[in-house]
């Protein structure tokens, strides 16, 4: 009985020292050896995938919508909303897309009025024509100046440079006016000036237009002529001829000109007020025309 409980022993005792090996070993932390990996960095919009997106089949991202097509100048604009922003008046206003060779808007096209300084674009195609001064033909149209229209219109013709150039364009509304010596009542219309304006661009010297890209904020006579289209453009290139007059018994205020990259549209509104309304409420009202032709 001793004998065997000494054996008994000695293997408590072996078993108990194998026991505490055996911990030890699992209480030490293995060197781990290295593992290559080829990872890809996600971006920082990516989300953890998951099993079902893993086997998914990925949904196309949809192309961003097209911005909307920008509307003509003048698309939608008729003849009443632009009477109602010269209220005791009269308007015309005609927008021309050379690119298109149409109108988009025509309001009151041949309504008749007296030109006021227009007349001197057709001042200008005389003198350049004669052989004259360009300097100066630039400065009458740049600064609006009278003193120079009135040389030129005594020396190359009088009403004579109205009827001629009326004849070659095909002017059906534009006539030299009743009293020879006052070129400012010669008579237009809208739809004459956009024609006058479709022979500048096509046929005239540079130099006229050259003048109205360069037309000052101030005329000759100090009357701030930028209302209308440089006012209303919105930072597009304009070139522009201004007129204006008083009083009796009505007050003219137009605006007249070339808009947009490549001269793209002709812009002409005319405009006739009581002589009671001034200057500046005129000249606001054809601003807010202008503004709603241009959009």
């Amino acid at each position: 009985m001793r004998k065997l409980s000494s054996i008994f022993l000695v293997g408590l005792c072996l078993g108990a020292i194998g026991a505490v090996v055996v911990t030890a070993s699992h209480g030490r932390a293995a060197t781990p050896e290295p593992i290559a990996v080829a990872e890809e960095m996600p971006s920082m919009s990516d989300s953890p995938p998951t099993a079902a997106s893993a086997s998914a089949t990925p949904t196309p991202t949809p192309p961003p919508a097209s911005a909307p097509a920008k509307a003509d100048p003048g698309s939608g604009v008729d003849a009443a909303e632009l009477d109602r922003l010269v209220p005791g008046g009269n308007v015309s206003a005609v927008v021309f897309d050379r690119q298109r060779g149409a109108a988009t808007v025509s309001a009151h096209a041949d309504r008749g009025y007296t030109s006021a300084s227009l007349v001197k674009l057709l001042i200008a195609l005389s003198v350049l024509d004669g052989g004259g001064p360009t300097t100066q033909v630039q400065r009458m149209l740049s600064r609006s100046d009278d003193d120079l229209a009135s040389q030129f219109w005594t020396t190359y013709g009088g009403p004579s440079i109205v009827t001629r150039w009326a004849k070659k364009m095909g002017l059906t509304g534009t006539r030299p006016p009743a009293d020879a010596g006052r070129w400012g009542d010669t008579r237009i219309t809208a739809k004459d000036v956009v024609r006058i304006y479709q022979y500048v661009l096509g046929h005239a010297p540079g130099a006229i237009l050259a003048a109205l890209r360069g037309a000052t904020e101030r005329g000759s006579d100090g009357f701030r002529q930028y209302f209308g289209i440089p006012d209303a453009a919105g930072g597009r290139p304009w070139a522009v001829k201004q007129g204006w007059s008083c009083c009796m018994p009505t007050r003219m205020l137009h605006t007249s000109g070339v808009v947009g990259e490549d001269d793209r549209y002709i812009v002409v509104v005319l405009s006739e007020h009581p002589s009671s309304v001034d200057y500046a409420t005129g000249s606001r009202r054809v601003t807010a025309v202008v503004k709603a032709l241009l959009g």
